[in-house]
């Protein structure tokens, strides 16, 4: 696992070991980057489910001013901390259940990373509360990375949708 672009390109990151984690693959990282580069710079943006944080340091890496991590699994925290020690960032985590991080944020973000377990259901239940809060800014963007094609009304627009091998992402806006 490493830094595919940016300032921190071809950094090498610590990754879990183990078959429960599933991070995010060099080519959907760099697609997904691609898609994003005009929202990138300067983006306050949160990690819901930041495993390692791959995702939310190759932002940083590319110009993204990241606030906020969180994941529930503190094995999942320790390798995130050692990844952020390691490019010497200093990001706001938390170790909450999702639900509770999203009902109690004071802020908005314009670019909010969900990649929940796969088979869980939490990545819809994540959006529909970012949809009720409004915790996504006029012009912000929620991804969704799963294993099938997304269905259904969450209360935000899902305007695109790639498939890579067996991911999806689905981009979601507010409006």
């Amino acid at each position: 696992m490493r830094i595919i672009g940016g300032k921190f390109r071809g950094k090498v990151l610590a990754a879990f070991k183990g078959k429960e984690i599933r991070p995010t693959a060099d080519r959907v990282k760099e697609s997904l980057f691609t898609i994003l580069a005009p929202k990138i710079s300067g983006a306050n943006a949160l990690d819901l489910f930041a495993g390692s944080c791959s995702v939310r340091l190759e932002a940083n890496s590319r110009g993204a001013d990241f606030v906020v991590f969180n994941d529930v699994s503190r094995d999942s925290l320790a390798v995130l901390k050692k990844n952020c020690a390691s490019v010497k960032a200093e990001p706001k985590i938390y170790n909450l259940d999702f639900r509770e991080l999203l009902s109690s944020m004071d802020m908005t973000f314009d670019i909010i990373f969900i990649d929940p377990p796969y088979k869980s259901g939490f990545g819809r239940e994540a959006l529909s509360i970012i949809a009720r809060r409004e915790l996504l800014n006029t012009g912000g963007v929620a991804i969704l990375e799963s294993d099938r094609p997304f269905e259904g009304d969450v209360g935000l627009v899902a305007y695109d949708e790639r498939k890579y091998g067996g991911t999806y992402l689905t981009f979601f806006s507010p409006d």
